[in-house]
């Protein structure tokens, strides 16, 4: 934790007070109440898998409004809409920004996108206390990210545990072989390889391909940016990825369905 990137030391800080804000508009008893009552999970990891059992790539395509190194991504934002698209071009799951202040993100957008549309969805956000969680499941989340640079052990596995017991799945994100080894200690079934250096910024898919041989077999990878072209998908699909969570790529365009089919028509297993 002590080599925690300093934009992601300043995220988190805003994210304890953010916490700290809604648990006096809100008691956790309330939000618990909320989360009960809310839609059934529909099954993040299950739809990743059966994507893949079609011999598909199975893509989480993002509604992402900004982003603190790109500035606005896109003008025109209609998180329901995007859904829609991503839907009809071929998404097995969404995942939808909903921190406000480093993305321009909001709840709202995740609770519009998922009723546009029948796929599962993530909320993309900083996770750093149960009552983050318990808001995710009463906003119908079907997965929640946990960020293994944010977080110590016993917080992962704090946060990890909450989530499954509500039914939702978790996807943990990973950049090195040091939170790979922590993630691992949780029993994951999923996990996130972010290929941008949130040090540098810079990309590279080879961070990807250098954690793959520490993973057991049975855990479903996601690989996470760098994936701007058909080659970038090929060359992760030749190594046994087969799961993707893009965003940039598709949000600049005007039809981010129509730019994630083109992306990915071509990789299929019969190729």
């Amino acid at each position: 934790m002590n080599d925690t990137p300093d934009i992601l030391k300043k995220i988190i800080a805003r994210k304890f007070d953010e916490v700290a804000e809604r648990r006096e508009r809100q008691s956790i008893d309330v939000l618990a109440r909320q989360a009960a009552s809310s839609d059934a999970p529909r099954g993040f990891v299950a739809a990743l898998q059966a994507k893949i059992a079609a011999g598909q790539a199975a893509v989480i395509a993002e509604v992402k409004k900004a982003s603190p190194s790109r500035g606005v991504l896109r003008e025109s934002f209609n998180p329901a809409e995007i859904a829609a698209q991503y839907e009809r071009g071929g998404a097995a799951c969404l995942s939808v920004l909903t921190d406000h202040d480093f993305f321009q993100g909001h709840e709202d957008y995740l609770v519009a996108a998922r009723a546009a549309c029948r796929l599962p969805v993530l909320r993309k956000d900083f996770m750093v206390d149960a009552y983050q969680v318990l808001e995710a499941r009463a906003l119908a989340a079907d997965c929640i990210l946990l960020i293994a640079a944010a977080l110590t052990d016993q917080k992962m596995a704090e946060l990890h545990q909450l989530a499954t017991d509500w039914g939702m799945d978790v996807l943990v994100e990973v950049h090195d072989a040091t939170e790979l080894e922590r993630a691992l200690a949780l029993g994951i079934h999923l996990v996130g390889i972010n290929n941008r250096d949130l040090r540098s910024f810079e990309v590279s898919l080879n961070t990807t391909l250098d954690l793959l041989p520490r993973i057991p077999a049975d855990i479903l990878v996601v690989t996470e940016s760098g994936i701007l072209t058909p080659d970038d998908a090929r060359r992760m699909r030749d190594h046994h990825v087969h799961a993707f969570l893009v965003g940039e790529a598709f949000v600049r365009a005007p039809d981010p369905g129509l730019a994630l089919r083109d992306l990915f028509e071509t990789i299929t297993d019969g190729e």
